[in-house]
Order: structure tokens, then C-alpha cells, then sequence
């Protein structure tokens, strides 16, 4: 069982950045495939970006292409998303997600029924 605890969300208007964080406890992250989805008012969770366990393997949505980047550090058991450029549109709230995998280390999920374990979300909102 893994537990995963986003921060870093918060207010910031358009043009400006924001760094979430997302902190694994219980399991090492090293054989975990990890993701970030997020889901704004009245739509449904959407894929903003994942990577692989080695980290060498990456998948952005096109509408977060260019501007934002995932990273993780398999030391620290954590997963972050730098995200430039924010736009009102990128209002949303931001969850992490995780899929243990073992059979290769540059597997990619994009979906979200392919995610094991999820945060709790951190709120995102971008003002215009």
C-alpha cells in the first residue's frame, strides 16, 4: 500500500508558475509507474502527464505540452509537476496517481483506470 500526499496548489494568475509536489509514504516509489490527472468543476478527471519508473519515459496531454514537466525522485519517493505559463483554463484540482509495475521499468499509464492509488488532490486556479 502506498499513500500519496500532493502540495503546492494554490492562486496564481495567468503567465505565472506553480510546482506541485506529490509525497509517496509507506512503499519506495521505485517499482511504481506515477501520473498526474486533474479534474476542474463539472468535467470529468482528465491526463495532464506520466512517467515512467525509471523516469526516461514521459506522455503530456497536448494542452500542457511544452509548458508543463513532470519529474520524480525515486530517492525521496516523490513525484513533481513544474508547471509554466499557467493559463485560466488550467484550473483545476491536480491529483497524483501510481500503478506498481514490474515487467519493465519505461511503461507509460495514461489512464486513469490503469492507477492503483491516488492523493487527495490540491487545488489549482488560475486567475485571469
Amino acid at each position: 500500500q502506498v499513500q500519496l500526499v500532493e502540495s503546492g496548489g494554490g492562486l496564481v494568475q495567468a503567465g505565472g508558475s506553480l510546482r506541485l509536489s506529490c509525497a509517496a509514504s509507506g512503499r519506495t516509489l521505485t517499482y511504481y509507474a506515477m501520473g498526474w490527472f486533474r479534474q476542474a468543476p463539472g468535467k470529468e478527471r482528465e491526463f495532464v502527464t506520466a512517467l515512467s519508473r525509471s523516469g526516461s519515459s514521459t506522455t503530456y496531454a497536448d494542452s500542457v505540452k511544452g509548458r508543463f514537466t513532470i519529474s520524480r525522485d525515486n530517492a525521496k519517493s516523490t513525484l513533481s509537476l513544474q508547471m509554466n505559463s499557467l493559463k485560466p483554463e488550467d484550473t483545476a484540482v491536480y491529483y497524483c496517481a501510481a500503478r506498481r509495475i514490474i515487467f519493465t521499468t519505461e511503461y507509460v499509464a495514461t489512464k486513469a483506470d490503469e492507477y492503483n492509488y491516488w492523493g487527495q488532490g490540491t487545488q489549482v486556479t488560475v486567475s485571469s
